[in-house]
């Protein structure tokens, strides 16, 4: 090659090469965070490499622990039961077919898709973590599941409680301790599932003879039946689960479009106002209702000396009185709270067990017993509602021409936990501002009360002071400082248990002294539980029955009822009659001489 040539290629060697033509079109952006936001990462993994190359054997031992409590956190949720009584050790050393399943399907996922399941599947675990620890709660204090579509108003009601009990400010953190817990669940079981799907693609030979051994021990310990401490091993507790949720939610759907027809239907729809309760004309009658005066009460052994002793000193007291009583169970619609589902079904004549029912019957014109008195046209209707803190549309329904709610009944004391004032003091107010007052038109009238110092969490308790020493209740707020807190009551079940029943021995001494005091020849008193308390006082097995009792000084009163074979006085006999609540509207109208004329849907 020639001097010249060798300059020549030299020069074209240092020229710069021209810049590629801009292909048309969107061009990537060029963001200057992106690089911001991967170097964090980038750091964290450098960090993570140099300790793991520092630390082999720490760092295997974490990476195992975490994969195991991955492990243990996944098979946990999947063999959860659903309720208090039936948690041990047990439960927890089961073989989960959808572990199975679920191992071998990420087994047989590519990447992308596997990584995906994985998290979404995580989710739907904690989701159905949640709604089994949800039916723990609601089978502990009111004796049944979770309901997916009813229940999410009852978490209102919930927070109400506990801010009665243990204060506004203990009541925030601990709503939001059951948040935060409630996140951690999501997160921890999505990060869960994504680690132990991983773990599988990296060892696909073990994972699938892992699998594969599974399997067959989950089948065989299914067709044999086998067990350990009484629970078998072989568990498809979340697929069941599943199954039972689907199915309530259908059957709650239906049993909507059902009862709506079935409220329609009413025996006594038409009937005239002058062929209703002509036997009662003229009487000074009283329905009451004492919160969470239940079965147990009566027949539990921790319960029941003291509350028999009382209702036996109080049934001798009120025929020393003149006035004689008879008593009989009735099975409520509701268990441990929701307490207006317990007073609508006795009024209704209906099965009232779920808010949805209790809405329709609400809107309903469906006949209430309340409202029959005052169909009559012989009585004025009035209640004393001392829980009722809000607006109260039901009034209409129950046909109530004046109902007092607890800002109207003058009390200036202390609140007893949730019970904005005791009864005995309820019980005054009736008398000051209703009962000792007759009507202006000369009817007779026809009451309802709705007591509240026997409301969980039954402390303090208030105690029975002089009728007229009450006032404003003030005299209440020493006896209020110096009972039980709250909390201590509920963290006890012994002591849950010797403080309701003190609260019913309180609520049936101060009716039944109100009785007494102020009751006249023709007062008609018919007092009920609207349930039993939760299951942690009453017992995991304990019935939904409630006491219910008629107490007259007219003779003929009770006489109507003799057919009933009611025990006499205010303690029914362990045999005595039992009647679904829903059945007592149309036996006691029948009773006291009401003509069914039937109203169809």
């Amino acid at each position: 090659m020639s001097t010249r040539e060798s300059a020549a290629a030299e020069a074209e060697a240092a020229e710069p090469e021209e810049s590629p033509e801009p292909i048309p079109g969107p061009q990537p952006s060029r963001r200057p965070w992106t690089g911001w936001l991967r170097r964090p990462r980038t750091a964290w993994s450098a960090w993570a490499g140099r300790w793991r190359a520092e630390h082999p054997a720490g760092a295997r031992a974490l990476s195992v622990t975490v994969t195991v409590l991955a492990a243990a956190i996944v098979v946990a949720a999947l063999v959860m039961p659903n309720s208090v009584v039936r948690l041990g050790p047990s439960k927890f050393l089961r073989i989960p077919a959808e572990a199975v399943i679920g191992a071998a399907v990420m087994i047989a996922l590519p990447r992308r898709p596997r990584v995906v399941l994985a998290a979404v599947s995580g989710v739907a675990l904690a989701a159905m973590t949640v709604v089994n620890m949800l039916d723990m709660g609601f089978n502990q204090y009111l004796g049944r599941p979770f309901n997916v579509v009813l229940d999410w108003s009852l978490f209102g009601d919930a927070e109400s409680y506990l801010e009665d009990s243990l204060g506004r400010t203990e009541t925030l953190v601990a709503v939001a301790g059951v948040i935060a817990a409630v996140l951690l669940l999501f997160v921890l079981l999505a990060l869960s599932m994504v680690r132990l799907s991983n773990l599988l693609a990296r060892h696909t030979g073990i994972a699938t003879r892992g699998t594969l051994v599974a399997g067959v021990a989950w089948i065989t310990c299914s067709s044999l039946g086998l067990q350990m401490s009484g629970v078998p091993l072989a568990s498809d507790n979340t697929a069941t689960a599943l199954k039972n949720q689907v199915h309530m939610i259908s059957a709650t759907l239906k049993d909507e479009a059902e009862f709506r027809k079935v409220a329609k239907v009413d025996a006594f729809g038409n009937t005239p106002g002058s062929q209703l309760v002509p036997d009662l004309r003229g009487k000074d009658m009283i329905f009451t209702f004492i919160e969470s005066y239940g079965r147990s009460a009566v027949e539990d052994p921790i319960m029941a000396p003291g509350v028999d002793a009382t209702l036996d000193a109080r049934t001798k007291a009120l025929a020393k009185a003149g006035f004689h009583a008879k008593s009989g169970w009735l099975t409520s619609a509701t268990y441990g709270g929701s307490s207006w589902l317990g007073h609508s079904t006795t009024m209704s004549g209906l099965w009232i067990s779920n808010q949805q029912r209790y809405r329709t019957v609400m809107a309903s014109d469906h006949l209430s017993l309340t409202e029959a008195f005052r169909k009559t046209g012989a009585f004025d209707t009035v209640g004393v509602m001392p829980g009722v803190q809000k607006a109260w549309p039901e009034q209409k329904w129950y046909g109530l021409d004046k109902v007092y709610n607890a800002f109207e009944l003058g009390y200036k004391g202390p609140k007893f936990s949730w019970s904005t004032m005791p009864d005995q003091y309820a019980l005054q107010q009736y008398q000051d501002r209703v009962h000792s007052k007759k009507p202006a038109d000369g009817k007779a009238r026809m009451s309802l009360l709705i007591l509240t110092s026997s409301h969980q969490p039954w402390a303090p308790i208030p105690r029975m002071v002089g009728w007229d020493q009450l006032g404003d209740g003030s005299v209440f707020k020493g006896i209020q400082a110096a009972g039980n807190n709250p909390a201590d009551v509920i963290a006890d079940t012994t002591k849950s248990r010797q403080e309701y029943g003190k609260t019913i021995q309180y609520s049936v001494t101060a009716l039944t002294e109100w009785l007494e005091r102020y009751g006249s020849k023709d007062t008609v008193l018919v007092f009920l539980g609207d349930h039993q308390p939760i299951a942690r006082v009453s017992g995991n097995h304990a019935s939904r029955d409630v006491p219910v009792s008629i107490v007259a000084k007219d003779p003929k009163v009770l006489d109507k009822i003799a057919g009933w074979g009611w025990t006499d006085g205010l303690r029914p006999a362990h045999n005595a009659p039992v009647w679904k609540m829903s059945a007592f509207r149309d036996r006691f109208l029948t009773a006291y001489g009401s003509t069914p004329h039937p109203k169809k849907g």
